[in-house]
């Protein structure tokens, strides 16, 4: 799993920035990204970056705010032109399938997929045998939530002298193991996959936040999770006025990573105050000073999701 983050301001796009997305990376696991916000222009990012529209799965919308939405119908409407011809399943609050569907009708837009909108309240949005995804309300002006994505976890890798020790080659009887059935060796022996398995994988979490305030439900999406992606909107000499405006400071955003004990912080959604890389370093400095393994999102760089033990 790797993050891409293909927008990191808040509010508006700037000469440097654009406005809130970022694709969660799967190829590994699944073949497949999953896209978190899209606002205006995120079909243009994408076109600057190695993914294909054809490869996206399930895009999760955090809030309605245009700076998180804007860019969804011309994505949509673009999809089927760069081979998107699989299932794509949208994920978000209240309102969210009545601004697709009257952004599609009224621009004639025709999508030749099958297009699922899910509306939600929070809870376990998605669920199969390799994630779950879970949300919470957070606190900002409008209904915002948080997704907390869960890796399962994976069986050990096969320890193949074991296996040639039994007697077993290469095949079908590799797979059953690893799906954790008993093979009987045909001489009144069951192997059990524990007896050739190695340790179990632990599977990776991965919480993003929508805007928020600092609130007790950030923690409980972050908790111990491999790799935390929070809003940090102002400079901590801000506070008030990201208080006002329902935003978070870089330092509120480390002290959530410190109480949750997750083990990474990546920062985004920044102001447009702060023009370029270098001057959001005061940022990612105040907030090390709380959170040493802080960095900064920076579009179109893959960050990789550490499996932390």
């Amino acid at each position: 799993m790797e993050l891409e983050f293909l927008g990191t301001n808040a509010g508006v796009p700037s000469l440097q920035r654009n406005v809130t997305s970022m694709a969660l990376r799967m190829f590994e696991e699944r073949r497949t990204f999953w896209l978190f916000d899209c606002g205006e222009a995120t079909q243009h990012q994408i076109l600057r970056s190695s993914l294909k529209l054809s490869k996206l799965e399930k895009i999760f919308v955090t809030h309605l705010h245009g700076d998180h939405i804007f860019g969804l119908p011309g994505l949509l409407s673009s999809r089927a032109y760069q081979g998107g011809t699989t299932k794509l399943t949208m994920y978000g609050p209240p309102g969210l399938k009545q601004f697709i569907d009257v952004s599609l009708t009224l621009s004639q837009s025709r999508i030749e997929y099958e297009l699922e909108v899910v509306e939600h309240t929070g809870g376990t949005v998605f669920e199969d045998q390799e994630f779950t995804v879970e949300s919470l309300l957070l606190d900002h002006r409008v209904d915002s939530y948080g997704y907390r994505i869960t890796e399962k976890d994976k069986a050990g890798s096969l320890d193949l002298k074991r296996m040639s020790e039994y007697g077993l080659k290469p095949g079908p009887v590799y797979g059953k193991l690893k799906r954790g059935e008993s093979i009987d060796l045909g001489d009144g022996r069951m192997l059990k996959p524990e007896d050739v398995l190695g340790s179990p994988k632990k599977g990776r979490v991965v919480t993003i936040l929508g805007d928020t305030r600092p609130c007790d439900n950030v923690l409980t999406l972050a908790r111990d999770a491999d790799l935390l992606v929070h809003e940090a909107t102002f400079m901590d000499d801000l506070k008030e006025s990201a208080y006002n405006y329902h935003h978070c400071t870089s330092v509120q955003a480390a002290e959530a990573a410190l109480r949750a004990g997750a083990k990474e912080l990546i920062l985004t959604h920044f102001s447009s105050r702060y023009k370029d890389m270098e001057h959001l370093q005061p940022l990612l400095e105040e907030a090390r000073t709380v959170f040493p393994n802080t960095l900064l999102a920076e579009e179109l760089v893959l960050f990789p999701v550490q499996r932390h033990t």
